[in-house]
């Protein structure tokens, strides 16, 4: 069983200094962390790195070096699971519009995307939506989120909700 843990949208340090405790605790057990843009600072990159094999993408609000690092769009297999990665922003249609029409063209099983803050888990013409939210800024959102992905010989996703530390 492989463990994933799927997150977007840390805004380090620009709305938090660091990555709240539940989420490291996660990256502590996890297999590969995908990262679905805004970053803000290649920190965050090289701090989950430490823990596993890191993919992502950039967001709106990334830097130069980001951007350059990992491009707007990733498409990886594990095992099995296709997953397309953006962020999803740009203009016209909704942010889960946009993410999903990235992959058009591709024959993938999930698509990852941020921007938003807002979590997402629905299924569109066979192919899975995925926003975990935000571990850092939840915006109107009742709580933080990140997403944890488990791919066995079938695969099951979820999103993990939590409060504020104190």
């Amino acid at each position: 069983m492989k463990k994933i843990v799927i997150l977007s949208d840390t805004h380090i340090p620009v709305r938090a200094k660091q990555l709240p405790d539940i989420l490291l605790k996660a990256c502590e057990e996890a297999d590969l962390i995908l990262h679905a843009g805004d970053w803000q600072t290649l920190d965050v990159y090289f701090e989950l790195s430490a823990y596993a094999e890191t993919i992502g993408v950039a967001g709106n609000v990334d830097p130069w070096e980001i951007i350059d690092r990992f491009g707007k769009k990733k498409i990886l297999a594990v095992d099995d699971v296709k997953i397309g990665i953006t962020h999803g922003d740009g203009t016209g249609k909704t942010t889960e519009q946009r993410a999903l029409a990235a992959f058009t063209d591709d024959d993938v099983d999930l698509v990852i995307f941020g921007h938003s803050h807002i979590p997402v888990m629905k299924e569109l013409n066979g192919v899975t939506l995925f926003n975990p939210g935000s571990p850092t800024d939840k915006r109107r959102q009742i709580q933080y989120s990140f997403g944890m992905l488990e791919i066995g010989e079938t695969w099951k996703l979820e999103h993990i909700f939590f409060d504020k530390e104190e």
